[in-house]
């Protein structure tokens, strides 16, 4: 009849190897990732090496499920682990601004550049205040002024006007941007001739109770990174006054026919 060791009917976890400790059949450690059992009592004899007293019960796995060791695969901060035609791979960190992009089944992903295009940031000044201004040679438009910083010397502002206008007379009013004070692209100033991409100019008229809404626009190559302010500057070649957000030639009653007017300067900052 055989005999049953009752103090040995299960596996007794020790822990990690230690060379000091006495070991008894059926003890079980750790050691370099693998697990041991006793197969004979003793001290002092190393796993691995003394295959008269332990036998290996599991081995330690590689890191990874094709046995690539991940921490050789990945050597880069901000590589990524992804799945090849062959196995497990590196895909090493993009520059800076990409996307990652998914080529679609049976495809492996990878760094995308993002597209051209697209605002950056807006700048804007806004008013409803009406006021009136008489002068013949350009000067500064009220306080129409947008100022931006760009974030890349390659990138474009693009510049918009929207300004509702009246003229105390038949004449010719003239406006035009400039930025830090410099006229941008000035072209003539006398509106009864050829427009210029970077020149406002426009005609209001003595029916001076018809408000005129006046928009224009242009894009700016700085090549600066910079803060960049923009004005509007206006002149009226006849002498005449021209009146910004007038409801009506007899002041700012708010007409329901010809209410008053509200005028806007933006500048946006534009992917080159």
């Amino acid at each position: 009849m055989a005999t049953i060791n009752l103090g040995a009917i299960k596996f007794n976890w020790k822990g990690a190897y230690n060379s000091s400790t006495t070991y008894a059949v059926d003890d079980v450690v750790s050691s370099g990732g693998n697990s041991y059992v006793c197969i004979q009592a003793h001290s002092n004899q190393a796993v691995g090496n003394a295959t008269a007293y332990w036998n290996i019960m599991s081995s330690a796995g590689t890191n990874g499920t094709n046995g690539t060791d991940i921490s050789t695969t990945l050597t880069t901060q901000g590589d990524i682990l992804i799945r090849n035609g062959s196995g497990l791979a590196r895909l090493g960190y993009g520059t800076s601004g990409q996307l990652l992009t998914t080529g679609g089944s049976g495809a492996n992903p990878s760094w995308t550049t993002v597209d051209s295009g697209g605002v950056i940031q807006t700048k804007f000044y806004e008013t409803g205040v009406a006021f009136t201004q008489a002068n013949t040679n350009f000067t500064n438009l009220g306080s129409f002024a947008v100022t931006i910083t760009p974030t890349s010397a390659s990138n474009k502002i693009l510049v918009m006007l929207n300004l509702g206008v009246m003229a105390s007379q038949a004449n010719t009013s003239s406006f035009r941007f400039t930025r830090n004070d410099t006229a941008v692209g000035i072209g003539d100033v006398n509106g009864n001739r050829s427009r210029t991409s970077f020149t406002i100019q426009g005609t209001t008229y003595t029916a001076s109770n018809h408000p005129h809404g006046l928009f224009h626009g242009f894009i700016d190559t700085p090549n600066s990174t910079s803060a960049l302010t923009y004005r509007v500057q206006a002149g009226s070649e006849g002498g005449g006054s021209i009146y910004i957000n007038r409801g009506r030639d007899d002041g700012n009653d708010g007409s329901i026919y010809y209410p008053q007017a509200h005028s806007t300067l933006i500048a946006q900052e534009i992917k080159a």
